[in-house]
């Protein structure tokens, strides 16, 4: 009774004043599900907005194109599963011919229908966001779109190289990112003047670091090196360093090795007992809180039923990456209408 007088009296004041602040209460943000979105490479990529950042002729072109070609091939990235998707690759610094014999040197030329490349593109105040909704619509397999470099696409102005500028553009294309539920990666370079943080070499302002969801920035001890290393930070990514090599007669980038452990969240012996509920010959279970936690042997004693349906909410994600349970959670008027659904395994 409370929620639903909270959500009237939102819906009221909403309709009173248009320009009312549009809020969400806690208890209302634990009552609602936010259904998980699959990483596009598992513990690299998301559907989200990031920024790729290198100093110039150091081989991001390169390491980008292999990045497209293997979420189109569906094959594994640096040892990380890839979930396969279309690839769309603005290469705006080259030509077809350029490109062709880059592709065709490193991964021969059998070609492959999932990667879509361009050469040209408009800016982001000229056009370049209708031609990417254009091009979304046309191939809704789309998962990842590279922009190969950001200088190509920025917007020119008196203050092109403000706080609020670099905020902007990242901002709108993050808009993009979310609306379309895909991920975008920008293609950057650094600047020359050292830091302590290798992420203040993100040339430009803060502002661009500031509004993306991750960054990787690729570096060379010296420029002749063969080995780099490529430094990653995100929001819903551990800080991690991962060695790779060049092999210049593929013109590939070789995984070597990962310099940290990632971290994992303890088991949760909550969702285990919830996961024991559907199995790859039972997938399907339905009820409501109550009967969920008359099967699993929980007693309201000890956790009530809102309680216990909160919990399950805010895992969605651990549900979904750690067992590969589908959950679903609708409130009805005799109180909650959970669904969990086994997903098919996927396939090496």
């Amino acid at each position: 009774l409370d929620d639903y007088l909270e959500e009237m009296q939102k819906e009221f004041l909403q309709q009173l004043d248009p320009s009312h602040l549009k809020t969400i209460s806690m208890r209302e943000l634990y009552n609602t599900v936010y259904q998980s979105k699959p990483p596009l490479i598992d513990g690299l990529l998301y559907p989200r907005t990031y920024i790729f950042a290198g100093a110039p002729k150091l081989g991001k072109s390169f390491l980008m194109a292999q990045l497209a070609y293997h979420v189109a091939a569906g094959m594994e990235f640096f040892n990380h599963k890839v979930t396969p998707a279309s690839v769309l690759y603005l290469s705006l610094e080259d030509d077809l011919v350029r490109l062709q014999k880059r592709f065709s040197r490193m991964f021969g030329v059998e070609g492959n229908a999932n990667l879509y490349l361009a050469t040209k593109a408009d800016s982001l105040n000229q056009g370049l966001e209708e031609q990417l909704t254009d091009f979304l619509q046309s191939k809704p397999a789309t998962k990842l779109i590279i922009i190969d470099t950001l200088q190509k696409v920025r917007e020119f102005s008196s203050a092109a190289y403000s706080y609020a500028s670099d905020y902007h553009i990242i901002t709108l294309l993050k808009e993009i990112a979310c609306r379309h539920n895909i991920c975008i990666i920008v293609v950057h370079h650094t600047r020359k003047m050292e830091a302590e943080d290798k992420f203040d070499m993100i040339s430009g302002t803060t502002g661009l670091l500031g509004a993306a969801d991750g960054a990787m920035i690729l570096q060379k001890k010296s420029r002749t090196d063969k080995r780099a290393q490529l430094n990653i930070v995100g929001r819903e990514l551990a800080d991690r360093e991962i060695i790779i090599e060049f092999m210049p007669e593929s013109c590939t980038w070789q995984f070597i090795r990962s310099c940290q452990q990632l971290w994992e969240e303890p088991k949760d012996m909550l969702l285990e007992q919830v996961a024991s509920l559907v199995s790859d010959e039972h997938k399907l279970w339905r009820g409501s809180a109550t009967q969920m936690m008359q099967a699993l042997n929980i007693s309201t004693d000890d956790m009530l039923a809102h309680v216990f349906t909160r919990k399950l909410n805010v895992n969605v994600d651990r549900l979904f990456h750690d067992y590969g349970i589908y959950y679903h959670n609708k409130r009805v008027n005799k109180g909650s209408d959970i669904t969990l659904q086994k997903l098919e395994a996927k396939t090496a």
